[in-house]
């Protein structure tokens, strides 16, 4: 007989690849419905960026088609996103789901790149997203989004309103100081702007928040690993050796305090345009792989470096946006849709 319970147990055996666990154990089957052999229900993924959508669809498909008297099967793919777990000696932040901290070991591995590109790709996949410019000393986020010069609004009785640009809301040391005025600041000082940053802005509802931190493991990083729960951290690196050293250390710091969702190597190769036949190692390669294998945590993805890259920060459009079809920015999405999927693995794990 075909029914709900039947369409269910057909679907049983089906796994979320991330999770290895039955999409029906996990609810993430809904509204299942049946109309003169015409089946239709609900797929709830953890994410609207999940990069296996397509595989998941189509195993649920060929499971339920294969009962009799079944004539074809429509699936509205939705997403409901975990929040990450709480922790009893920190204070999340109301309204935000999931904190991510993207680091770096060093300077001048892109992180900044990194962090604004997969903040607009999740929020381009129907993420609700904010990002956190927690480089106090060299704040340049709101370049990469088009907000030079813009300055924060805090109104009567409110926290501070990000200003949002390209879907996601940003908040920056940028938006408070002169492009040219030093600041000068000890730990406590910096500590402060970051705990305010944490807690003082008026974020609302946020799927994931971004936390673009500066190069190394100071305050920073100390400030934001004991303020908060996490969902995790993502290291980027080069693949040049003395980055991934760096890298490395980085990396021991944060898994201190949360999961370590994995490394993106940035920079990977380079091949000029008008020679696309040709790939160059500028900085070596490999690196972020082996440091992914040596201690085993995912490798999140590879980017190459590309002059639009460069051309859309400087012009405030992340070449997600002002490139799609670039082979960064195809990376960059894949990168995203992986921090995503990892982060909602790390929620809904035991």
């Amino acid at each position: 007989m075909l029914d709900t319970n039947a369409i269910l147990e057909a679907l049983r055996p089906v796994n979320d690849p991330e999770l290895q666990k039955s999409l029906v154990e996990l609810n993430m089957i809904r509204q299942v419905k049946i109309t003169d052999g015409v089946v239709s229900f609900d797929l709830v993924l953890t994410t609207p960026a999940c990069p296996l959508k397509g595989i998941i669809t189509d195993d649920c498909r060929r499971a339920v088609t294969k009962l009799e008297g079944v004539k074809s099967v429509d699936i509205n793919v939705t997403s409901e996103i975990p929040a990450q777990k709480a922790m009893a000696d920190r204070v999340g932040i109301e309204g935000v789901k999931n904190i991510i901290a993207i680091s770096s070991g060093k300077g001048g591995v892109g992180k900044s790149t990194v962090s604004a590109n997969v903040a607009v790709a999740l929020a381009q996949m129907g993420a609700k997203v904010g990002l956190l410019d927690a480089d106090i000393y060299g704040p340049n986020a709101p370049i990469m989004f088009g907000l030079a010069g813009t300055r924060a609004v805090m109104p009567q009785g409110g926290g501070l309103e990000p200003p949002i640009a390209h879907g996601v809301k940003l908040i920056s040391m940028s938006f408070f100081v002169d492009a040219d005025q030093p600041l000068p600041w000890r730990g406590p000082m910096l500590n402060g702007v970051i705990r305010q940053f944490i807690y003082e802005v008026a974020w609302g509802e946020l799927d994931y928040l971004i936390v673009d931190l500066p190069p190394g493991t100071g305050d920073a990083q100390l400030t934001l690993a004991q303020a908060v729960p996490m969902a995790g951290a993502v290291i980027v690196t080069t693949p040049q050796n003395v980055a991934i050293a760096d890298a490395r250390k980085g990396l021991r710091m944060f898994e201190k305090f949360t999961t370590i969702l994995g490394v993106v190597e940035n920079m990977s190769y380079f091949v000029p345009p008008d020679q696309p036949d040709k790939q160059y190692d500028i900085f070596g390669s490999d690196g972020g792989k082996k440091l992914a294998a040596e201690l085993q945590i995912p490798l999140l993805g590879c980017i190459p470096l590309e002059i639009p890259v460069r051309e859309g920060g400087d012009a405030g459009q992340p070449i997600v946006i002002s490139a799609p079809d670039s082979a960064a920015a195809k990376a960059l999405v894949a990168v995203a849709q992986s921090i995503a999927a990892r982060a909602a693995v790390v929620a809904l794990s035991d």
